[in-house]
């Protein structure tokens, strides 16, 4: 277990501090009813847009708000006392300028108490990177394949693959990590890339279907639970909590078809 309780939250000098050491675990969490399970035994939560998806049933990404992010990034900050909280930025909050990227940044951080924030883009994204960092601001910064872009990239597909897409891919490591950020997720790469981004920056890479030489991953935590019917060919299945959901509700049905109502023993009985 690489999360050690030290009697405080994680920060994100904490997880800066890690590069090249024992490998960072994170995963994505976004309700109070998971939160206190994952909080002891990974090194940080991601409260990813992702939640569009998981919790929401939208499409992509795309519809997520900023009063969104904040509801959930305050409940998983509320159920945990351990790791470090990271809320995602979600799409059309901070590409505009480094000062409306401060505004809602300020809002997240503010309103749910995480500890740091993340935003999608590499060198594109230097100047607010640095902006916000300047001003008290932890960024985690997300490169390769960004959900946020997936209309812009053509899809959900690895990156990397050809001399250019390497090029500005690297490029984009470079620039964020020279910026500020205290860490980076490299999404679907190529993983010679993921090793080299790895070897040439001096922040951690958080991987997620990049190269096992990372200094760390994270996974959507449904996908891992098999809570979801379709997943990335990189995700592997630590449990089968879906189909466990699904017989303990089975079950229910059966109990309340034959009349064996639980608890009705137990009834409550007015006084007097």
């Amino acid at each position: 277990m690489s999360a050690q309780n030290t009697g405080r939250r994680r920060t994100a000098p904490d997880i800066l501090a890690r590069k090249g050491g024992e490998p960072i675990v994170s995963l994505t969490c976004y309700n109070a009813a998971f939160a206190p399970f994952v909080d002891p035994l990974v090194d940080f939560i991601l409260v990813g847009d992702s939640l569009a998806m998981v919790e929401h049933g939208m499409d992509s990404t795309l519809g997520v708000s900023l009063d969104l992010m904040i509801a959930h990034g305050k409940a998983v900050v509320r159920s945990t006392s351990q790791a470090l909280i990271v809320v995602d930025m979600p799409f059309g909050s901070y590409e505009a300028s480094k000062e409306e990227a401060f505004r809602a940044a300020a809002r997240l951080m503010a309103e749910t108490g995480c500890g740091a924030v993340k935003l999608e883009g590499g060198a594109p994204m230097a100047e607010t990177i640095a902006f916000l960092a300047a001003r008290g601001i932890p960024v985690m910064a997300h490169i390769g394949l960004t959900p946020q872009a997936v209309n812009a990239l053509g899809g959900f597909k690895s990156q990397g693959h050809d001399a250019v897409a390497r090029d500005k891919i690297l490029g984009d490591a470079i620039a964020v990590a020279e910026a500020g950020a205290f860490a980076v997720v490299v999404e679907g790469v190529v993983a010679p890339l993921g090793d080299e981004i790895t070897a040439k920056i001096a922040i951690p890479t958080i991987g997620i279907g990049a190269s096992a030489g990372c200094d760390g991953q994270v996974l959507v935590i449904n996908d891992m639970l098999g809570l979801t019917d379709r997943v990335p060919r990189f995700v592997k299945r630590f449990g089968n909590v879906g189909q466990a959901v699904t017989d303990a509700v089975s079950a229910y049905a059966d109990d309340v078809r034959a009349r064996r109502f639980p608890g009705q023993e137990h009834t409550y009985k007015p006084r007097g």
